[in-house]
């Protein structure tokens, strides 16, 4: 396993995780108010976001037919295999100490929810999801409406909280949503080639 941390490594990813410390602070500790304080912990939650997407799948099978409910699997899919490679690949491959975590920042972490896994912080399993999903959701469905791009302010949002409430660095994010990107383009490509895609012809 290879440790994230200051020790070691060259002179650059030394300067880099200095940068996402003192981002993690500004987000963290400055760029914060009262508003944030009260949602951010929440829309982090399945409670919040697993609804919007169990719509999602009954509204595309209910509209697109067979075609829908091919659409319906993938999507599932594209969030096992995206939870699959970020829990149980990238963070054994990879330690981060979360925020909540750091022996050199634990004490000065605003933790705005009631838990702080033991697990790596590397990359953010949330980010990574999210953005799988979104990816996918958007090229597969942007035929049919503008308006889906918006997906990616709610996995932007869902992403931000991580950091926002002191569980993530910004690096664990920022390579969450590279990974979830990559991850929502494959699904899609696999599943235009074998389905095609989505249109309101």
């Amino acid at each position: 396993m290879i440790l994230l941390h200051f020790g070691q490594h060259s002179l650059f990813f030394r300067k880099i995780l200095e940068i996402d410390h003192w981002l993690f602070n500004k987000i963290n500790q400055q760029w914060t108010n009262g508003f944030f304080d009260y949602v951010l912990p929440f829309l982090r939650q399945a409670e919040i976001w697993l609804p919007f997407y169990l719509f999602l799948l009954v509204f595309i099978t209910m509209n697109f037919g067979k075609k829908g409910w091919s659409w319906a699997l993938a999507l599932i899919m594209t969030g096992v295999i995206s939870d699959l490679v970020s829990s149980s690949l990238v963070k054994h491959l990879f330690f981060h100490y979360r925020p909540c975590r750091d022996p050199n920042l634990a004490d000065q972490v605003r933790v705005l929810v009631n838990y702080c896994p033991q697990s790596s912080s590397f990359v953010s399993s949330h980010a990574c999801n999210h953005f799988a999903a979104a990816v996918f959701i958007f090229l597969t469905l942007k035929q049919t409406s503008n308006w889906w791009r918006l997906i990616f302010l709610w996995a932007f949002c869902i992403s931000y909280a991580q950091i926002y409430v002191g569980v993530h660095y910004p690096l664990d994010v920022t390579c969450g949503i590279i990974l979830g990107c990559m991850i929502g383009y494959g699904m899609e490509f696999l599943y235009r080639k074998q389905f095609g895609s989505i249109s309101l012809k």
